[in-house]
């Protein structure tokens, strides 16, 4: 079974009752169940790729799959506000599927709302979006289609801190307007090579970037709440570092890759970023409410972050008036790193797959639990 019956929860809880939580049956009962997708809109885009399966009009390629069963498949790119199509649909869906790139907000209250809510999936990686300890409390199940685009962030991390090291984009500004000043570009791009980078976690993501960045000879430094073993750090070439801080005031360029907590909500804020080297780098395909997205501004403004680059903004979609779009020395784009095609195949297939064992009551990946029986996975402790 793929996770206990409620009455056994019960009785757990009454038996200790400082830790009350009460567990939704997972396996689906008999008869369709009423599943709703959330992804972003493609427009003339959907039709031009057949493997585009991230977007609403294709919804993960799974539809007709999930009507031959006998289930009800309603997807909307419609997420935000009392009156949007997904709120429609809070009291009576099964299960809820959405994405990092375009996420629903599954907040205390939405999950109150939801009588028959038993699966939460995330068709990608990273289930920030969700109140986890709501969902737990709630027992829920919340899981995500682990390592379905690791190298998909980790290939567009790179890309990221060579744009932003030879300052690209002013070069392709130029090309555009007609212009031609290579000293407008030329007077702040430098080698990657013999630079200092650290990344603020070092999961699957975290490795793969310091795997890709070794060729460059840099001097690679890691923080995460789990040292490798000494093997796979020789491996890679690079140094744990156990104090955060001290790590950052040697980097020449720092890469976020630690998921998005109640701990690390806002920990890149003001204080923080001044204890940086002034002209530091910044690329983070991790969540933007990491940062405290004024403080960036500022820094960005005075030049003491001399780049910030990433796909990742607070809240999704980024409304038009938010400030990191007009700040200076910004090579920033919408949320793309992880909703590649070769990413979409793996987390529609991973999505599926979970869908599929909760139909039959069957575990799913143990990698893949973010939230199972009350408890949160422990990189969201």
């Amino acid at each position: 079974m793929a996770m206990r019956r409620v009455a056994s929860t019960a009785a757990r809880a009454i038996a200790s009752p400082s830790s009350l939580v009460f567990t939704r049956e997972l396996q689906a009962s008999p008869g369709p169940k009423k599943i709703v997708g959330v992804f972003y809109k493609a427009n003339e885009y959907a039709e031009m790729n057949p493997n585009f399966l991230g977007c609403a009009e294709n919804a993960l390629g799974i539809r007709e799959w999930l009507e031959s069963k006998g289930h009800q498949y309603i997807v909307t790119p419609d997420k935000e506000g009392p009156d949007c199509e997904l709120e429609k649909h809070i009291p009576d869906l099964h299960v809820l599927i959405s994405t990092p790139f375009h996420p629903a907000y599954v907040t205390a209250e939405r999950i109150k709302k939801a009588k028959n809510l038993q699966l939460l999936l995330t068709a990608g990686i990273g289930s920030d979006h969700v109140d986890l300890k709501a969902a737990a409390a709630a027992g829920l199940t919340v899981a995500e289609v682990t390592g379905s685009n690791t190298v998909s962030v980790a290939e567009d991390e790179l890309m990221r801190i060579l744009i932003l090291v030879r300052n690209f984009l002013p070069g392709h500004r130029q090309v555009i307007n007609g212009e031609w000043n290579v000293a407008g570009i030329a007077h702040r791009a430098y080698d990657l090579e013999g630079k200092t980078v650290g990344t603020v976690g070092a999961g699957r993501i975290g490795r793969l970037l310091l795997q890709r960045l070794k060729p460059f000879n840099c001097n690679l430094l890691y923080h995460d709440r789990l040292k490798m073993d000494s093997e796979l750090e020789n491996q890679i070439g690079a140094k744990f570092e156990e104090d955060l801080d001290k790590m950052l005031s040697k980097c020449d360029i720092v890469v976020i890759n630690t998921p998005l907590t109640e701990k690390t909500k806002g920990m890149f804020d003001k204080e923080r970023i001044a204890k940086l080297k002034k002209g530091v780098l910044i690329v983070n395909n991790a969540r933007g409410a990491i940062m405290d997205t004024q403080a960036v501004v500022d820094a960005c403004n005075s030049g003491h972050i001399a780049g910030y680059s990433g796909d990742v903004w607070y809240p999704q979609p980024a409304p038009k008036d938010h400030p990191w779009r007009y700040m200076p020395n910004q090579a920033m784009t919408p949320h793309i790193s992880g909703t590649t095609i070769d990413a979409q195949l793996r987390y529609a297939a991973g999505t599926k797959d979970m869908l599929d064992r909760y139909f039959k009551g069957e575990d799913f990946p143990a990698e893949n639990y973010i939230v199972k029986d009350g408890e949160l996975a422990p990189q969201y402790r």
